[in-house]
């Protein structure tokens, strides 16, 4: 079977969801084809809630054949969004040091939180299988992407993949970050406040480990690795090893290499920013793409695309919370076999065939309303539909 006609043949699954999920078969983003079944585990599969039916409208739109070039993966493409983010990171550092005792190496460190955000972002195309094309190089990337901000990658991707398959149901691990919203802007702030000062930096790892937060609705504490493949977990639990090794040698080669002063420039540069400005970051992040909705039953009002163009404030803020093109989360949902850079191709198209025109697709600005209003009873809230 050629590529592009085994491409075709993923995608035709893709485009009928009903049909894939009737026989198991995995998503675009598990790179397998012809269609086949996914171990149990393993497979992404599509949202078919009750009603349903503006998620089946909303692939239908696109036929595999113009789903094609969407999907089709760039290493250079990559190899530029990963430089990008190495510049961003040398700049952070160089600006922290070069200001090393001054009130403004502050600045520093909060830029380094946003550089080490993107490369969140980028663990997150390789949990997706979209950041390179070989398969092994994108895991071993991915991998070590993860593990210098301390992510498991693999772990990750099985959490990660119960989000996609159960969003706003019970066993959405992430419903425990974005659910309920509004909470009332007393409720944000208090959790932004802990997050800057690396209170809650303990729960964002522990995520990434594979032990989400509590459900508040269901109080239940998902495991994600009880629910995946022997071969996925394998590759979770050994990767697990590799961060926390990682993080164990970090430190000591710096302070071999330059004694105590290495070690505490280490730690500012590196260890500061991660327990502290990368955590508002991504609470807030996650809360701008889920929460605050009103209608869960399907990804085109449950997830919601930011706008980072258009203004200043969505530029300034897009620039923050969205690199990467991850301001695009209602496509990525409905779609997550596309990697980030035909994302925004992805949105006009779909836009183009009035697919999004009653969707969840805001300004920042307008987003940061909505999550930041008084709170709403409880039933009104979206986080009792689970």
């Amino acid at each position: 079977m050629t590529q592009h006609n085994r491409a075709l043949s993923e995608l035709a699954a893709v485009a009928s969801p009903l049909a894939d999920a009737q026989a198991g078969a995995p998503d675009l983003a598990q790179g397998l084809a012809p269609p086949v079944s996914a171990a149990r585990g393993e497979e992404f599969r599509d949202d078919l809630r009750t009603p349903g039916a503006l998620n089946a409208q909303a692939r239908k739109a696109l036929s595999a054949q113009e789903l094609l070039p969407f999907t089709q993966l760039d290493d250079v493409r990559s190899l530029l969004a990963m430089a990008q983010t190495g510049l961003l990171l040398v700049v952070a550092g160089a600006l922290i040091v070069g200001l090393w005792g001054s009130p403004w190496m502050l600045a520093g460190v909060v830029l380094m939180g946003i550089a080490q955000h993107s490369l969140f972002i980028l663990s997150h195309e390789a949990a997706h299988y979209r950041l390179l094309s070989h398969r092994g190089a994108n895991d071993v990337l991915g991998r070590l992407i993860g593990m210098s901000s301390g992510v498991s990658m693999c772990t990750y991707r099985v959490t990660h993949r119960l989000h996609h398959n159960n969003l706003y149901g019970s066993e959405d691990p992430d419903t425990a970050i974005h659910g309920g919203y509004p909470r009332g802007r007393a409720y944000l702030l208090r959790k932004l406040a802990q997050d800057i000062v690396g209170w809650n930096a303990w729960k964002t790892y522990a995520y990434f480990f594979g032990a989400p937060a509590i459900n508040e609705d269901t109080q239940r504490a998902i495991r994600p690795l009880d629910d995946t493949s022997p071969q996925l977990r394998k590759a979770a639990r050994q990767d697990r090893y590799w961060v926390v090794g990682a993080h164990i040698a970090m430190p000591l080669l710096a302070y071999a290499l330059a004694g105590w002063h290495g070690l505490v420039v280490y730690l500012v540069v590196w260890i500061l920013p991660l327990m502290t400005t990368l955590q508002p970051i991504l609470r807030l992040r996650a809360v701008c793409e889920h929460g605050a909705v009103s209608d869960l039953s399907s990804p085109l009002t449950a997830a919601r695309s930011n706008r980072t163009l258009g203004n200043g404030p969505n530029r300034v803020l897009g620039a923050v919370l969205f690199p990467h093109h991850v301001n695009y989360h209602l496509e990525h949902h409905l779609y997550p076999a596309v990697p980030h850079y035909h994302l925004p191709a992805l949105h006009l198209a779909l836009q183009t065939r009035g697919v999004l025109d009653d969707a969840e697709v805001r300004d920042i600005p307008e987003t940061l309303r909505m999550i930041f209003a008084p709170r709403k009873p409880k039933a009104a809230a979206g986080s009792s539909h689970v």
